[in-house]
């Protein structure tokens, strides 16, 4: 089935910056490290300002020079101390993904890097650190109010508030780290990104296209561009981009790899139907290749996920399948989101309707296949996921529209026929067949 873009739907992943700068770890803590800095230099001048205007009145400025003095060893042990706070939140961080890619999946190690509060407790501390250091060098050892300078009072003030935000953040971090350390919350991420994705998807696709919407022309016959840049995934594409350039040669432009497909150089990328074909180097701009998936156009990444920790779960050294029970709900649940929507190809336009764009995305049929045959195979002799596999299926085939039965149908079918081959006894192999939704609760 085809989708397509409706004229004037905003499509938010037309700029992919903003996820490329979430899956970034380095960005927030080099803008924190230039925020203390700028920080640093306008509490110096305040702190001079100060000084000025007490420095007439002697014992004023006597006692300011006296706090400076008594502040000066207490910014001193926070900016030694604060590297050794650094130090523990980054070991933290280095426990947590080891145990994180062992337990589940490396796949979930993203979840950890676009952590929001990982990357806002590490910026604080840095900046802390930065921002006293700073403050160090202004000190002076005179403490004598006619040839003082300055006193440092904004600026240890400030040093003692970001000691303190730097220690509330490092408690809602140990907290939030615990709580990605259990297998329903990391499920519970795995998931909420997916249905963001996946809700995006439907808003693109309210209707199914019309023919006659595309040029005649087959993409058989047009021209075929190959890869020029780097070999890696293709995490995302420049949707905005590839419009714009689609629309200056009049061409319509029909991406060959799905995201999350492998490209090396000469891999077929574009083929350019009608117009002048771009060059392929322009191509190559729109295309971000790295060495993962990421979540931001990615339909079928929330679903690998998803699979591989159920059938991790699932293995010999670790037999839980509880945990895989949990995998299969959450699945259960984008199928539900996916079973109404068409899929098969998204057709992107240009501020004039003209189609320009054409993307495939993961038919309805290889998404089925995805969600459920690695874990029917790990699965079949666990009763506890056979059952919520019944299920889940079942009430798929009830909402799912009529034409889309048949892949739901074959999974039933050969999941039957796995539990047959595990289980020998009919009765056992009755109970392993009997749908319940908590497996067997």
């Amino acid at each position: 089935m085809m989708a397509r873009v409706s004229r004037g739907r905003r499509y938010r992943p037309l700029s992919p910056l903003r996820e490329h700068v979430r899956e970034s770890f380095w960005v927030a803590p080099f803008v924190a490290c230039a925020v203390a800095v700028v920080l640093a230099g306008l509490t110096g001048e305040l702190d001079q300002q100060l000084f000025q205007e007490v420095s007439a009145q002697t014992e004023d400025a006597e006692a300011l020079l006296r706090f400076t003095s008594a502040a000066k060893g207490v910014v001193s042990t926070v900016s030694s101390a604060m590297l050794t706070f650094i130090g523990v939140v980054f070991s933290i961080s280095l426990v947590a993904l080891q145990m994180a890619a062992s337990q589940f999946s490396p796949r979930v190690l993203r979840l950890y890097v676009r952590s929001r509060l990982t990357k806002a407790t590490f910026s604080v501390c840095l900046a802390t650190f930065v921002f006293t250091l700073l403050v160090q060098l202004t000190y002076e050892d005179t403490t004598d109010p006619s040839q003082a300078q300055t006193a440092q009072v904004f600026s240890t003030v400030v040093a003692l508030a970001l000691v303190m935000l730097s220690l509330a953040l490092f408690v809602l971090y140990v907290q939030a780290t615990l709580r990605l350390l259990r297998v329903p919350h990391v499920i519970d991420r795995v998931t909420r990104e997916s249905v963001a994705v996946l809700a995006q998807y439907r808003r693109l696709v309210p209707e199914a296209d019309l023919p006659g919407d595309l040029p005649g022309e087959l993409p058989g016959e047009g021209l075929t561009l190959l890869h020029e840049g780097r070999a890696g995934v293709l995490r995302d594409v420049n949707i905005a981009w590839l419009l714009r350039l689609a629309r200056k040669h009049g061409a319509v432009l029909h991406l060959v790899p799905r995201i999350g497909d492998f490209i090396a150089p000469g891999t077929p990328t574009v083929v350019v139907v009608g117009g002048t074909p771009p060059r392929p180097w322009r191509i190559t701009r729109a295309l971000n290749v790295g060495v993962d998936r990421t979540m931001h156009q990615d339909l079928s990444f929330g679903f690998r996920q998803l699979v591989d920790i159920a059938i991790r779960a699932l293995s010999p050294a670790v037999n839980d399948p509880t945990t895989a029970v949990q995998a299969v709900d959450r699945i259960h649940q984008l199928l539900a989101m996916l079973a109404p929507c068409p899929m098969g190809e998204l057709r992107h336009r240009d501020k004039d309707g003209a189609v320009r764009l054409v993307q495939p995305v993961p038919g309805w049929s290889a998404t089925v296949d995805l969600a459920f045959t690695e874990i029917r195979v790990c699965g079949g002799g666990q009763p506890q996921l056979t059952r919520r596999l019944v299920a889940a299926l079942d009430d798929l085939l009830r909402i799912t529209p009529p034409e889309r039965r048949g892949p739901l149908l074959l999974q039933r079918e050969l999941l039957e026929r796995a539990v047959g081959e595990h289980v020998a006894d009919p009765q056992n192999r009755a109970f392993a067949l009997d749908p319940d939704r908590q497996g067997i609760g």
